[in-house]
């Protein structure tokens, strides 16, 4: 039994200590917004925070996490109020949307260390979260209406 956080809850996983922490959360734990895309922690796409930090859930072995505190896509907010959500919205960032989930919790990141950041400092940090559909204009722009709207 693993015992960890997630989004401000409590909880404990029964699995083998070696099971990704993406395949805990999607088919132990039912919060399937985290994506799988590539299954080696190249796309992004499985990006959560673990003690603050983005990291790619499907590389990281649940017993790595055991006490931590976990944030996925659907604790960044409930009602869809937290700044980045409101800014991809309204810039229109998502086109196939499979790596949203994890565009957002990598932008996340940034925001809460760096609150007003440059693009080249936005660009750097989302570095190695892949959009296939290739909005990352828009994703600049939405990062920088939340830095500016936070």
């Amino acid at each position: 039994m693993i015992k960890f956080n997630v989004n401000g809850r409590a909880v404990a996983v029964d699995t083998d200590g070696d099971t990704p922490l993406l395949w805990a959360l999607r088919e132990h734990l039912g919060l399937t917004g985290t994506k799988y895309g590539c299954g080696g922690g190249f796309c992004g796409a499985c990006t959560v925070h673990v003690d603050g930090k983005a990291v790619r859930s499907c590389r990281t072995p649940l017993s790595a996490v055991a006490g931590s505190d976990i944030g996925t896509i659907e604790g960044l907010s409930r009602d869809r109020s937290h700044p980045l959500q409101k800014a991809w919205i309204t810039e229109q960032v998502p086109q196939c949307g499979y790596c949203q989930s994890g565009q957002l919790m990598q932008a996340a990141t940034l925001l809460e260390s760096n609150a007003n950041p440059t693009r080249d400092e936005i660009v750097r940090h989302m570095n190695g979260v892949i959009c296939r559909c290739g909005t990352y204009t828009r994703i600049v722009a939405a990062i920088q209406r939340a830095a500016k709207e936070g």
